[in-house]
């Protein structure tokens, strides 16, 4: 296939070319500037620069492709997350422009999409374990645009496409911002999981997130669940990043202070969220290559040359 990605140059970006590229497939790949696009270049795929939220940019640059993957996002950094305003151009990426994408590849007869979207837009359900079958939490406003995506693409599919969404779970690995915020505010023994110990944090390395994307190309429509099998609570969450970068214990910060910060909506980011992936792992064969993060963490210590997995 001939896939048209965007968000090649972000947090899973340049995984997911490396493994859409050893996979077989040709990759036309969104760049905003020069040097990225000659890293593009460099790395095997078509740069392309295009204006993700203009209709007829987007149905150009889409032209003669077979498949699109939309990884495109814009979370603001943890300074600036509790602003409403800083979600402005995240939050039309995921409505605008999926919209944009999808009209694209009706234009041109495109009938693969595949997605990105987030477990966050689960409720709460303690140690419960949550499959697809689980109905979103609706009365979040900050979830709302990250719906009104996936919805876009169930349209897509209920058309006749095949519109893939794929939920993850946070991300992390070597090259993640997560690794030099998660470093940064070691200094203070802060961190950047907040809530409580117990509660569950479902997580996702950015190179599973990858071979995820590949996956999904042959995935019926639908959508699902992409996470590591074992989530762990937010407090072995944070002992396994300790250990992997031989680091004081750490422990997640309070709820009631982001809720001071951030207001209501903080409980996205506050739940318990204990997330199952067999619905994509039977669909696809996928399975994640580092079951949890005391696997993966250890693993981006190691590519990082520091902590205990660098030993």
């Amino acid at each position: 296939m001939k896939v048209f990605l965007t968000g090649a140059t972000g947090a899973v970006g340049p995984a997911t070319v490396q493994a859409l590229l050893d996979a077989g497939h040709d990759v036309r790949a969104v760049a905003r500037d020069d040097t990225k696009a000659n890293r593009l270049r460099r790395g095997g795929a078509e740069p392309v620069t295009v204006d993700l939220f203009d209709a007829e940019s987007v149905r150009a640059a889409t032209a003669g492709c077979d498949a699109i993957a939309h990884l495109a996002t814009n979370v603001p950094p943890l300074s600036r997350v509790a602003r409403t305003a800083a979600w402005s151009t995240h939050n039309r990426l995921r409505t605008e422009t999926t919209r944009h994408l999808v009209a694209a590849a009706d234009a041109h007869g495109i009938d693969t999409i595949v997605k990105e979207s987030v477990v966050f837009v689960y409720p709460d359900r303690a140690d419960v374990w949550i499959d697809e079958s689980v109905p979103p939490d609706r009365s979040v406003r900050a979830l709302e645009p990250t719906l009104e995506g996936e919805s876009v693409v169930t349209t897509f599919s209920d058309a006749g496409g095949r519109g893939v969404v794929l939920r993850f779970g946070l991300f992390y690995g070597p090259t993640s911002r997560g690794v030099d915020e998660g470093l940064r505010l070691a200094r203070v023994r802060g961190s950047t999981l907040a809530g409580p110990p117990g509660a569950y944090q479902s997580s996702i390395h950015t190179d599973d997130v990858a071979r995820a994307v590949v996956a999904a190309l042959g995935a019926p429509p639908g959508t699902y669940n992409v996470v590591d099998d074992e989530p762990l609570t937010r407090c072995d969450y944070l002992d396994a990043f300790s250990h992997a970068f031989d680091l004081p214990r750490l422990h997640a910060t309070p709820g009631w202070m982001l809720r001071l910060l951030a207001g209501p909506a903080v409980r996205v980011v506050l739940a318990s969220q204990r997330v199952a992936n067999g619905r994509f792992r039977a669909a696809t064969g996928w399975a994640p290559a580092y079951p949890s993060v005391r696997e993966g963490w250890a693993a981006a210590a190691e590519a990082r040359g520091v902590g205990e997995g660098a030993r």
